[in-house]
């Protein structure tokens, strides 16, 4: 009887295995059908550039969004009773948008589209706004969040980043209100600025996820702020720090990407603070061993498709898109070897960038911005020409 159970068993067992076998070729065959669909699509896409029509209708996203405080994720930690409290009373800047980071880099997606396009619409409406809401007194207050019990890692380091490179878009912006408006949220630029210090020299170890976590990005901005305020003391402790968790790294594993709610990469997250970081030569020497295909005249990287736009984790495969032009566009702008991965950077925005019209507010609410992060980068190669 044992000896026919078993025989039974394996049996079955090989039936299954052949039953899987053939289910897991029929997925691999829709699955490259899709992708060679995708870039057949995707072969001679037409760039996508900025203008002035196109700045007007991005602007109205963000400028709809700051002071849109519900749906909120506020992300806090409850010290007491005390602490429940609506958005706008923990926040009096940065409570619209969703969440505190998405409605910091909806503010940088405005001063950016007002200072390359000065006329749009509501340009006049947009500046009284920044200067309603950067107030001595609402910057203050956002301070004292980050200075109360349990909050000190509060947005750690992807809502420190973006807030820093709206404090570097505002250092550059060539308007009589940018000084002002600088000065009253330097109290915030030095608490962000101290968190970086106090934090990065006891993280052991990056955070190679492709979501808010990510190490790399995190530094990214944080580097271009030093670098643009002349911040020795920060740009040499980052610098620092990327070397120490990244330089060794090889042969980055970018055909794993993405995992289903991702929308960075952590690949060329890591890439866009290390051409930062390194000297041509260097870097490139390290790019042999990190991701050596991608210096290829013939290396691919598909556009990454949405299947829901209504699920706020599933759309983050948008902002992957984006955040992987953007990086695909430094490079292509920097190195004259990697020029070919410009026509890679417009195939991933043409892909996505369709999408923002009509989009519903768990994408809409931040994706104009990863779209704004992208086509900056591209047209750094516009005028250089």
């Amino acid at each position: 009887m044992k000896k026919e159970i078993i025989a039974i068993c394996i049996v079955a067992l090989v039936a299954c295995k052949n039953k899987k076998a053939q289910e897991e070729s029929l997925s691999k065959e829709n699955d490259t059908t899709v992708v060679e669909e995708m870039a057949n699509e995707m072969a001679d896409v037409e760039a996508v550039v900025l203008s002035l029509e196109e700045a007007s209708r991005l602007a109205k996203t963000p400028f709809s969004c700051i002071e849109k405080e519900y749906p909120n994720k506020l992300g806090q930690v409850l010290n007491s009773e005390d602490d429940l409290k609506t958005p706008k009373e923990l926040h009096p800047v940065f409570y619209g948008c969703y969440d505190w980071h998405s409605s910091v880099h909806g503010y940088w997606s405005l001063v950016s589209l007002l200072k390359q396009f000065p006329n749009m619409e509501n340009a006049q409406a947009i500046k009284e706004k920044l200067i309603e809401k950067f107030t001595k007194e609402n910057i203050q207050k956002e301070v004292a969040y980050f200075d109360m019990e349990n909050n000190g890692n509060f947005e750690r380091t992807y809502g420190w980043a973006w807030y820093l490179k709206l404090v570097t878009e505002i250092h550059h912006w060539d308007d009589a209100a940018a000084k002002t408006l600088e000065a009253n949220l330097q109290p915030l630029t030095d608490r962000i600025v101290e968190n970086y210090h106090q934090f990065l020299p006891k993280l052991n170890y990056p955070i190679r996820v492709g979501e808010h976590e990510n190490t790399a990005f995190g530094l990214t901005f944080a580097y271009d702020y030093a670098l643009a305020l002349e911040n020795e003391k920060l740009k040499n402790l980052i610098s620092t720090r990327a070397k120490n968790y990244y330089l060794a790294d090889d042969n980055c594993p970018i055909g794993w990407e993405p995992n289903g709610f991702d929308f960075l990469s952590p690949c060329l997250a890591e890439i866009g603070l290390m051409h930062r970081i390194l000297e041509e030569h260097t870097f490139l020497l390290w790019m042999k061993d990190f991701m050596p295909q991608i210096l290829e005249t013939d290396f691919t990287l598909e556009a990454k498709e949405v299947t829901d736009r209504t699920d706020a984790k599933l759309v983050h495969i948008d902002g992957l898109n984006f955040s992987r032009a953007a990086t695909l566009f430094e490079l292509a702008n920097k190195y004259k070897k990697l020029e070919h991965l410009r026509k890679l950077g417009d195939q991933h925005v043409a892909y996505s960038f369709k999408n923002l019209k009509n989009d519903s507010y768990e994408g809409g609410h931040w994706l104009t911005t990863f779209a704004i992060y992208a086509l900056n980068e591209r047209a750094k190669h516009i005028l250089k020409e």
